[in-house]
């Protein structure tokens, strides 16, 4: 059983927000659908009709460069039927159209052709749009935020900008993109990504290869190389490897962390002050998109 604790006592957040349904709908809509979402490199988009296309926690949305060279954001869905366009990944389209009964769209987002709709009066083609996201470009990398009012994305990077000058962002090529499947609410799993404290039980590879008492996460998962040459092949595959290898050895500790919370005997714990600032960290953050609860 759980024992009460002490006012003032740095507890992180309540088992329930890790299970219940109107929590997670209330996080789509406060954190997802107004942050700015990493999608990919913009090495993908250098001709028009190049494309992203992906999903955000429910909403289908891609981000195509138009015929004059913009990027230009929308939701991968048609305004007829809710059909769709493009399938998840990248590619390369000259002409928008829905898989569900052929409605044409321009890169534009402009409504171009309804074959056998038939004639009506009242309809107009220009009052059926694409629906758009805003588009974000920084040091060739492309976000999306569905929110039209969104802060810039600059002004939504914070220290990053200053952390990563020193590197060569821009030089570097995504190879491979690597899709996991875990059982867990997102949170349980970024709990656990944002704090070391787990290092030496759950990563005793990594554990060897780092200093634990020096620890700090700054990380985004993807597998870019400035080196694309053939000869470092194996190198590259080997340290491809070795992260998901990290990341799977997570799956476990997390799925069986979520399985406990959901089952009702766990409450809230304590933050460690020494090992889980990042933690922390990401509980104000949340807490501070949700709001009064």
């Amino acid at each position: 059983m759980n024992l009460s604790l002490k006012p003032g006592r740095d507890l992180g957040l309540p088992a329930e927000w890790y299970h219940r349904a109107d929590m997670f709908e209330r996080e789509r809509q406060a954190v997802f659908a107004r942050e700015w979402q990493f999608i990919g490199s913009a090495a993908a988009l250098a001709h028009p009709g190049d494309y992203i296309a992906t999903e955000i926690v429910g909403w289908r949305v891609f981000v195509i460069r138009d015929r004059e060279g913009e990027l230009r954001g929308f939701h991968n869905l048609c305004r007829h039927r809710a059909g769709y366009f493009l399938e998840d990944g990248q590619g390369h389209c000259d002409v928008l159209r829905c898989k569900y009964h052929g409605w044409v769209y321009d890169t534009k987002g402009r409504l171009r052709a309804t074959p056998g709709f038939g004639e009506a009066g009242w309809f107009d083609k220009q009052d059926f749009p694409l629906l758009p996201i805003k588009v974000g470009l920084w040091r060739g990398l492309v976000f999306v935020n569905l929110d039209h009012d969104a802060r810039p994305l600059e002004s939504a990077l914070g220290d990053l900008p200053e952390l990563t000058a020193p590197y060569p962002v821009e030089s570097f090529a995504c190879l491979q993109e690597v899709q996991f499947d875990i059982s867990c609410n997102w949170k349980t799993y970024t709990d656990n990504f944002v704090e070391g404290y787990h290092i030496p039980s759950i990563h005793p590879g990594l554990n060897a290869a780092i200093d634990f008492e020096g620890f700090e996460t700054t990380q985004i998962y993807h597998f870019y190389f400035r080196d694309t040459g053939a000869e470092q092949a194996e190198a590259r595959a080997r340290t491809i490897e070795t992260n998901c290898q990290i990341v799977r050895e997570d799956f476990g500790i997390c799925e069986i962390a979520q399985r406990n919370l959901e089952a009702g005997a766990f409450s809230r714990g304590p933050l460690s002050p020494k090992q889980e600032a990042g933690v922390r960290y990401f509980h104000d953050r949340l807490r501070g998109s949700l709001g009064p609860l």
